[in-house]
């Protein structure tokens, strides 16, 4: 008896062994019964060395956009499958960019999505618009136009609410300043151009570049967009400051309002 109730206990240890669950918090996946120091699921190891590898070998422009963030989530989920979060991160958000620069509290809606994983996105985040902003601060900005765009594309283009901006320049139309001047909702910010030239005078600016984005994805200017550059043209004629341009970011594109001919 004794023997047969031991058979039975076995087995079922055998049948209850657990397996990879999420967390109630809906935190990071963890393996029940998790040992420190034990090895990875060989299917688990074997795969992440093989995209590793990959990405090693051949960077990142061979890599569909759901690798390159399993290999970001690596680090945060150390010991799971991470593929379909991947993948629901992306049905989720659209694409790459959208899943970097997700608000922190968007990213935690999604199941599988602890504080280890929106706090390795908003590091990469902050590296990438790091990176670009180091290519055009200090330096001639009408001269190294492109490097300008990239970095509003970078900043802003994938924002799921409106950000205003202004890009103060000196004599030389070297970019001395980058400032957020307001936030607002998914198709409004509010804007003071009194604001924005006492700002240009403080830090001793001679040219502005605005910018904004539009979460919609369309840079095609309102007419409270329109007006709003009117004014803030005006206050800086004023006062002897040039301003240069208003830039509307889109999702994939830029709309200039120089170039339209609205200034």
């Amino acid at each position: 008896m004794a023997r047969h109730h031991r058979a039975m206990s076995r087995a079922r240890a055998f049948a209850e062994r657990p397996l990879p669950l999420f967390t109630p918090d809906g935190d990071e996946a963890v393996e029940v019964g998790f040992v420190p120091g034990a090895r990875l699921p060989s299917y688990i190891r074997d795969h992440r060395k093989r995209l590793r590898e990959r990405f090693m070998a051949g960077g990142a422009a061979a890599m569909p956009d759901y690798e390159l963030l399993e290999l970001l989530l690596f680090r945060a989920i150390p010991r799971q499958d991470v593929k379909p979060l991947a993948r629901r991160l992306l049905d989720t958000f659209g694409d790459l960019n959208r899943v970097l620069s997700a608000p922190p509290a968007r990213l935690a809606e999604v199941g599988g999505v602890g504080e280890a994983v929106v706090q390795e996105f908003k590091i990469i985040e902050a590296v990438a618009h790091r990176m670009a902003r180091a290519r055009v601060m200090n330096r001639a900005v009408l001269s190294s136009w492109d490097a300008l765009l990239d970095y509003c594309h970078t900043a802003m283009a994938h924002r799921e609410t409106e950000q205003f901006r202004v890009l103060y320049l000196d004599r030389k139309n070297v970019l001395i300043a980058d400032e957020e001047q307001a936030r607002g909702t998914v198709d409004h910010v509010p804007v003071y151009p009194r604001e924005v030239v006492k700002r240009a005078l403080e830090v001793n600016a001679s040219a502005l570049i605005l910018v904004h984005n539009h979460p919609s994805g369309d840079p095609t200017p309102s007419e409270s967009d329109i007006s709003m550059t009117a004014k803030v043209h005006e206050a800086a004629q004023a006062l002897g400051i040039v301003l240069h341009d208003h830039l509307i970011i889109g999702k994939s594109r830029e709309l200039s309002f120089r170039a339209q001919g609205y200034i």
